[in-house]
């Protein structure tokens, strides 16, 4: 067991709209949790089926209850089982290994927002818009569902500003036009997208005149076909372990290092959860991830080594 993880009992299972659960979790002798700021998620681990899931939640309580952890997960039939499993089989008083907290989707300072949600993608933004509204800066929510009974914590979000809210459930009000909303937005307004990959697709081909660090999104998943190019071969030393390998075209830096006994946490193993990010000491990365920003790609001085490659023929990595 890593040093992040944790040993927490389940303290509550409410549904909050069709087909989404709300976990509370907590620790069994009621010791205070890790702090965590809006934006951040944690890993459960579980086994059904004689399978293990790892899958990731957003935070979706309040930062100052130091005492418990709550996330809301989605069902999805069409799934592989993990959100079945917590629908179907998850009770109070169960125990749930979790690793975290981890923010790959911070809020940054800014002096109004714009926060898009996507049906469960309202979860990471609900603690946000908490600390904005708390705050006295201006801001703004739509929210997206696909009708009215899919969209968790109406009631929460409504309370923070109704009268900041616009709710567009697809059933009775059709598709909103993210593309004219975010056309109309100003220059310094920060924007925070979290939704279904349809909706982010519409938000990235919007935000193309904008300065990208005034764009945040946070993905669900891995988009099909994008950041990915040639696999080749190339050479990695992990210096503090002192083993250099070679990366074969059809394997993994984190397959390697793993194979080699160098020890990187991982989670998602598809490069959105950031759980393998790795300090880069030499060499150039290719970059094939959902977490970093462009600015963070440029740099270079990290990457995912689930699934990021090379772009120089010997990397030196802090592992």
């Amino acid at each position: 067991m890593s040093e992040r993880d944790l040993e927490l009992v389940v303290t509550g299972t409410d549904p909050v709209a069709k087909g989404i659960l709300r976990l509370t979790l907590a620790s069994r002798d009621g010791s205070e949790l890790p702090a965590w700021q809006p934006g951040a998620h944690i890993d459960l681990h579980f086994t059904s089926r004689g399978a293990e899931y790892v899958r990731q939640y957003s935070l979706c309580g309040s930062p100052a209850d130091r005492r418990q952890w709550q996330v809301a997960v989605l069902l999805v039939p069409e799934g592989r089982g993990g959100s079945a499993h917590i629908h179907e089989s998850c009770a109070v008083g169960d125990t749930v290994r979790v690793t975290g907290p981890r923010n790959n989707f911070p809020l940054e300072s800014a002096s109004e927002y714009l926060f898009i949600a996507g049906g469960i993608g309202i979860t990471p933004m609900l603690p946000m818009i908490a600390e904005v509204a708390a705050s006295g800066k201006n801001w703004r929510l739509v929210y997206c569902g696909r009708s009215v009974d899919s969209m968790a914590f109406l009631d929460d979000v409504l309370a923070l500003g109704a009268d900041r809210v616009s709710l567009h459930a697809r059933d009775t009000h059709g598709r909103a036009d993210l593309t004219a909303l975010i056309a109309q937005t100003g220059p310094d307004t920060a924007i925070y997208c979290c939704g279904p990959e349809s909706m982010l697709r519409t938000i990235d081909e919007s935000r193309q005149a904008r300065p990208s660090e005034r764009v945040h999104v946070e993905r669900f998943a891995r988009r099909e076909g994008e950041n990915e190019g040639t696999a080749t071969e190339f050479e990695v030393e992990f210096a503090r372990s002192g083993v250099a390998v070679t990366v074969p075209a059809d394997r993994s830096i984190l397959e390697m290092a793993e194979e080699s006994g160098v020890d990187i946490d991982s989670s998602c193993q598809e490069g959105i959860c950031g759980s393998c990010e790795t300090a880069v000491l030499s060499g150039t990365p290719d970059h094939r991830d959902e977490v970093l920003s462009e600015a963070e790609r440029e740099a270079g001085k990290t990457m995912m080594v689930c699934v990021s490659r090379s772009c120089s023929a010997r990397l030196i990595l802090d592992a």
